[in-house]
């Protein structure tokens, strides 16, 4: 059967052409109501793009029941629709993939707000209409106001509905253009009752509920009004970005539902006064007790909050208001919105609410409260004291010490001291109980119990309880001394616990930045990167590096412990959800809007333009991480991008300052050839002339001497060719070792066969203590440092000098040695003989000198093969080459 897969390079190349292309445009046709027109205007003006030689594509259109506007359909190519299988229906739904497969130049996508059934990839259809944008196709879509996020509180409270679709306002604000779809109340109510909107029941039941000319006309003003002040919010093209005019609103985050109309009217407030918005939570002792559904609530307003553009951030305490004055004073904070708290009954009453706390603590701050219609419908939310848990152990210890207060009491009395003394013992105990125990519920027990067994043992009469009443204003002292420490000890333990868990937080992150700073090579980054979130997390992660071609490579897999079973996070269709997140730079995953029912939360580690890596982290449904643990995780791996992005720039900057060296030895090896090119060219191309022109009368010496002069010209340009590619090759790394266990005598027989003839004039022996001596090496390349070594000391020394080649083995190396007796080389000049371009001052007679590169050549070589080479002096007089190579052994049995 032929693969019908798609071809991985097509793919990869539409993906960068898709890429490459500029974010679409949306255009949002806007209105205050169902039946206004906003389909039927959307359709009209794509008929006239579509006139104007526009690509359009109908996406997704509402399957209205209005003539009119349905038969503004003909004429445009419409995309079938996904049909999604859901508990036994089938849903049907915009196709994303088949929009972006089909990529026209305007697509329309009804709906903006709507929400997709359970198995799509975005929960929203917004988001979609997101990733159309983002792949360069542009939009039109249309949208009610009572679907914007923070005007859903005021539309609530004017028709009584609360609308369940909603869409954030940074959407509404980013499309390029917006189009008010406008008619008079009376029209529409006109349109409802004559079927053109809704049909039947539901139009008599809209009419008598939400289609009121009293709430169209609310409404219609709020959408007007809303679009003036997009107006003002989005500034242009040319633009300079709107200052900030010094306001910072607050609001304080919690479980209530009350607290999402809090978070709606601040951000108002804060687009109101151009300031900043900033959402606290203050996390109580009891924060890790509290059940998922408390959480879920809590969850749900924070993603509220940062929809609305809030930064969130997280205290720790017991004492909401005491957390939040702080936080207001230390963070420049002049307005503080929060909801009504109710009224406390009873005999307590007298206790001062949030509102009143807040008023002594900052009075400089403006407090706005916000009134909650259901408040009085709904139960008094829960107290922040800690839900107890009995334990066998804290009752024992708890009886244990009440038993040695007594115990010592009964020895301060046999030994004369007052009672005084013995209350003092007991106040002492409930101190110690509250510090060895786990709950509240023991202190107040201790507190109780010390006064009856103070009462019961050391009172007169002895052995009853409260048997007199002359003590009653004791025991009531002693019990509020008691309680009073006891509370404030077992408050000082928790905040010395948040302190600690708050501290261990700061220290990874810390320890995050120090390690990432030290760390080279993205593997190491990445590694440090999935300890640290392990540290702070305790979950099961994953990392993909982004390679060369910007694609992801195989996952970096880094399970809690040596249990987990991470299978499933390794499966296709999770590597799916990974490789959306590096094309679309956005998260995605369990917890998200994109793609929930993965395994793992998928997280971009994202550079300045660019995704570096994806982190995957498993998520366990009864363990799902809260905002403050996700703001830990995109904290460390921002850090992580920094860290993958700067050691990117230092690759590059290492591949530039290599290719400049490149070029800056290519251009030294020209101006070196220039000239000594040129000598021997002329020299051999002068006698070449005369042996042509005047050959048959020249005598026999004269012509052996033109021929001798010839070839030891040529001889001298195929040496410095050998070398000129030799060195070019070994510094581009293009040349590949063939490492061989080779015989020393060999190679020094080889190399000696290929020497100048110039060489002829000196003595030149081997001296091998070992005939059998091996080393592992590349003999042709080792045969030409030798060549260039024994050549070099032919040119340096004079006539007659004596030059040796010597090997033996020191441990694991054998080193060799190539000493010559003549004049030495200087100090000065030792330090820089193995340079490139680098050459003694010695000119030859015949007008040619070295280029400087044999020996830069030697080190090229010997380095490569892992060994050093120097030189020294020859004592007593000469110099001395020595380079070191691997030794071999010998097989005798071969």
């Amino acid at each position: 059967m032929e693969d019908q897969r798609p071809d991985s390079e097509a793919l990869l190349r539409s993906i960068r052409r898709a890429e490459a292309k500029p974010a679409g445009k949306l255009k949002i046709f806007f209105g205050y109501a169902a039946g206004v027109g906003k389909t039927y205007a959307m359709l009209e003006a794509a008929h006239q793009a579509q006139k104007a030689g526009a690509d359009v594509v109908a996406g997704y259109i509402e399957p209205h029941t209005r003539p009119e506007t349905m038969a503004l359909l003909e004429g445009l190519e419409q995309l079938p629709r996904k049909v999604v299988p859901y508990k036994g229906i089938e849903l049907k739904e915009f196709d994303l993939d088949a929009a972006l497969l089909r990529r026209p130049q305007l697509l329309l996508v009804d709906e903006l707000a709507h929400t997709n059934a359970p198995g799509c990839r975005h929960v929203k259809r917004f988001q979609d209409v997101q990733e159309l944008l983002r792949a360069g196709i542009n939009v039109y879509t249309t949208v009610n106001v009572q679907h914007l996020e923070s005007l859903n509180d005021v539309v609530a409270s004017i028709t009584g509905v609360t609308v369940a679709e909603r869409i954030p306002d940074q959407v509404f604000d980013s499309a390029d253009q917006v189009e008010v779809v406008d008619l008079e109340p009376a029209d529409l109510l006109e349109r409802l009752r004559d079927g053109k909107v809704y049909q039947g029941a539901q139009a008599s039941r809209a009419m008598g509920h939400f289609f009121t000319e009293k709430n169209l006309a609310a409404l219609r003003e709020i959408a007007l009004r809303r679009t003036a002040d997009r107006l003002e919010r989005v500034p242009g093209p040319d633009s300079a970005p709107r200052p900030k005019a010094g306001e910072h609103i607050l609001i304080c985050l919690s479980g209530a539902p009350s607290n999402a109309k809090v978070i709606r009217t601040a951000a108002r407030m804060a687009e109101a006064f151009h300031g900043a918005f900033t959402a606290l939570f203050v996390e109580p002792p009891d924060f890790p007790d509290q059940s998922e559904e408390e959480r879920a609530k809590l969850r749900a307003n924070l993603r509220l909050a940062e929809e609305l553009g809030a930064r969130i951030t997280t205290v720790y305490g017991d004492d909401p208001a005491f957390q939040i004055a702080e936080y207001a004073r230390v963070g420049g904070v002049s307005k503080i919105v929060l909801g009504r708290s109710p009224q406390k009954k009873g005999l307590l009453a007298g206790g001062k609410n949030l509102v009143d706390r807040l008023g002594e603590l900052a009075p400089d701050l403006d407090i706005y409260i916000i009134p909650d219609q259901a408040a009085g419908r709904r139960r008094p939310p829960r107290s922040h004291l800690p839900r107890e848990r009995f334990s066998w152990a804290d009752l024992l210890k708890t009886l244990a010490i009440l038993a040695l207060c007594t115990a010592v009491g009964y020895g301060f009395m046999g030994l004369g001291f007052t009672t005084a003394n013995v209350i003092m013992v007991y106040i002492l105990g409930v101190l110690g109980i509250s510090m060895v125990t786990g709950g509240r519920a023991y202190s107040l027990l201790a507190s109780l119990l010390s006064v009856l067994i103070f009462n019961f043992f050391f009172t007169h009469p002895y052995f009853t309880l409260m048997s007199d009443p002359s003590y009653v204003a004791t025991f009531g002292v002693m019990f509020i001394v008691a309680l009073l420490s006891s509370s404030l000890t077992t408050r000082i333990k928790r905040q010395a616990a948040q302190s600690a868990h708050k501290a261990y937080r700061t220290e990874v992150l810390l320890e995050t930045s120090q390690k990432l700073q030290k760390a080279e090579g993205a593997r190491a980054i990445l590694t440090v990167t999935a300890t640290q979130l392990g540290k702070l997390m305790e979950r099961d992660l994953l990392l993909y590096p982004v390679e060369e071609g910007e694609a992801l490579g195989e996952p970096l897999v880094f399970p809690i412990s040596g249990e987990s079973d991470m299978a499933d996070c390794l499966a296709p269709e999770e590597r799916a959800v990974a490789e959306w997140v590096l094309k679309n730079n956005k998260h995605a995953g369990a917890t998200t809007n994109t793609l929930p029912s993965a395994q793992c939360l998928y997280l971009a580690v994202r550079g300045a333009d660019q995704v570096l890596a994806v982190a995957g982290v498993s998520i366990q449904p009864d363990r799902k991480p809260d905002a403050f643990e996700k703001n830990l995780m995109v904290a460390i791996l921002d850090e992580c991008g920094l860290a993958l992005e700067k050691e990117s720039m230092v690759r590059a900057k290492q591949a530039v300052e290599e290719q400049a060296r490149q070029e800056a030895l290519r251009a030294n090896l020209l101006r070196a050839i220039s000239h000594d090119l040129r000598t021997p060219l002329t020299s051999i191309s002068g006698n070449a002339g005369i042996l042509m022109e005047s050959g048959d009368s020249l005598k026999e010496d004269t012509k052996r001497r033109l021929y001798t002069s010839i070839y030891d010209d040529s001889m001298w340009l195929i040496n410095l060719v050998e070398n000129l590619l030799s060195i070019t090759r070994m510094e581009n790394g293009a040349m590949k070792l063939n490492i061989q266990p080779e015989l020393l005598e060999e190679v020094f027989g080889e190399a000696l066969a290929h020497l100048d003839r110039a060489a002829a004039r000196h003595t030149i022996a081997a001296q091998l203590d070992d005939d059998l001596l091996m080393a592992d090496m590349d003999a042709r390349l080792v045969v030409q440092v030798v060549i260039n070594i024994v050549d070099n000391a032919v040119q340096y020394t004079p006539e007659g000098s004596r030059i040796t080649l010597s090997a033996h083995r020191m441990g694991e190396l054998v080193q060799v040695e190539i000493a010559d007796d003549g004049p030495g080389i200087t100090d000065g000049a030792k330090d820089k003989l193995f340079d490139m371009f680098y050459t003694v001052d010695n000119v030859r007679g015949d007008g040619r000198r070295s280029l400087g590169l044999g020996l830069a050549l030697c080190k090229s070589i010997v380095t490569a093969h892992g060994g050093s080479i120097w030189v020294e002096d020859q004592p007593p007089h000469g110099a001395k080459f020595c380079f070191t190579l691997r030794a071999s052994e010998v097989n005798a049995y071969e």
